[in-house]
């Protein structure tokens, strides 16, 4: 998979032709769409979110809670699928042992918990249950 932003209209095709495997098919850009859907290239870039651009993942760094996924309910009751994002927070804490700062992507409830209970023993304690 590739994993770097393309920037010129050129470019993007040479990566989706690398990834698709398309550059045998005969498919050239054309002006500023390409490919059979013509996908504009403003829309590209949604297009190819997933496949190309890597992004930071929406995970805690302690405990390990990531997205949930579910329905939007309507007042009809249909159902559509969704997700749930957990609540994370890029913070610094000051460890005192080490005289250092550390930056950790963490979620509310962890927040919390190193409030708590202090940085350190809670890292110790999520290192020793296996979660980081």
């Amino acid at each position: 998979m590739v994993g770097h932003l393309c920037i010129d209209e050129q470019k993007i095709y040479n990566c989706t032709a690398k990834f698709f495997n398309t550059a045998n098919k005969g498919l050239k850009p054309k002006g500023r769409l390409f490919f059979k859907k013509h996908l504009h290239i403003k829309n590209i870039s949604r297009y190819l979110h997933s496949f190309l651009i890597e992004k930071a993942m929406r995970v805690c760094d302690l405990t390990g809670k990531r997205a949930m996924v579910g329905n939007n309910v309507s007042h009809s009751n249909r159902k559509t699928k969704r997700r749930f994002y957990p609540n994370l927070q890029d913070k610094k804490f000051f460890i005192p042992e080490e005289n250092m700062w550390i930056t950790l992507r963490v979620s509310t409830k962890a927040i919390k918990t190193i409030n708590k209970n202090g940085v350190t023993a809670t890292l110790r304690k999520f290192v020793k249950n296996g979660t980081i």
